[in-house]
């Protein structure tokens, strides 16, 4: 497993954060830290924290993604019921619910669809 260290700006994980990530079983594992990666990316100065039970991006105090393994994919929130609404060819790849994507267990969604996502979230 890849360190859960220092990103940018940002201090490491919580305790809660980094067990959930030790925890998840592998591929999802190892979609989920390269999700991570590519989402401090973006927003390098985010607070990592643990909501509705899943890791949880913070900028300036609102949610602009989560993301949670599942059995059969990694699921992707936003926290908005209109941005996936709002991108329908990224929704039509990937499938999901209206509040997710749902990524392959082992295909992490790639770094311009995240910044994509993560753009249109901060829009609203």
């Amino acid at each position: 497993m890849q360190p859960l260290g220092n990103h940018g700006a940002m201090s490491a994980p919580s305790a809660a954060v980094a067990a959930y990530y030790r925890d998840a079983p592998s591929p999802q594992r190892e979609t989920l830290l390269a999700m991570r990666e590519r989402i401090l990316k973006i927003v390098p100065t985010a607070t990592e924290v643990m909501k509705y039970a899943m890791p949880t991006f913070v900028v300036d105090g609102t949610p602009v993604c989560g993301v949670m393994a599942h059995t059969k994919h990694v699921g992707y929130y936003p926290f908005s019921g209109s941005t996936l609404a709002a991108l329908p060819e990224i929704t039509a790849k990937y499938g999901g619910t209206k509040s997710a994507l749902h990524v392959p267990i082992d295909k992490p969604l790639p770094l311009t669809v995240i910044r994509t996502l993560i753009r249109a979230r901060q829009r609203e």
